[in-house]
């Protein structure tokens, strides 16, 4: 039996702008009805929050690391809750665990470190709908490991693609 491909999708947690919210819930469902396990920084926040609660509406399972050493802060919508009590270093758990990272929208310094660790792991990257700054630099830096996707359609497509090749 095939284990099921786990997809780590990061973003912004407080602060979260409410586009990329929306954003988020329409990859977690998506994410949910192609099968695959989503793994999140679990939080009830912004894009972490929304994408949970985006796969358990398609029946999809929900896996969560949270930085700190307690559940307090875990999205109702996390099956899986991991309590790391580490910080932003379980931010490199998150991208060892996804099989691809999908970056959703304006995320700030924890989503651009979780880029960075998975291309620094040699981990497909989806950036969907990030700045242009942004695609532009990690771009540079991650070469043919960074995917450009302007709708969760298109995240989705790549991700089949990339799933294919890993």
């Amino acid at each position: 039996m095939k284990r099921a491909a786990v997809v780590g999708v990061m973003g912004a947690g407080d602060g979260a702008r409410a586009e990329d919210v929306k954003t988020a819930f329409q990859l977690g469902k998506a994410v949910a009805e192609n099968g695959w396990v989503l793994l999140s920084g679990g939080r009830n926040a912004g894009v972490m929050d929304a994408v949970n609660k985006g796969a358990k509406s398609a029946g999809g399972l929900t896996v969560g690391i949270v930085p700190e050493a307690n559940k307090n802060s875990l999205s109702d919508a996390v099956d899986v809750g991991i309590v790391s009590g580490m910080g932003s270093a379980r931010n490199y758990i998150n991208v060892l665990s996804s099989d691809v990272v999908i970056a959703c929208g304006h995320g700030g310094a924890g989503t651009a470190s979780e880029i960075a660790l998975a291309l620094k792991s040699k981990k497909p990257v989806v950036l969907l709908n990030n700045r242009d700054e942004s695609v532009a630099f990690f771009r540079s830096v991650g070469g043919d490991l960074i995917h450009c996707a302007g709708s969760v359609a298109d995240a989705i497509a790549l991700v089949r693609t990339l799933l294919a090749k890993v």
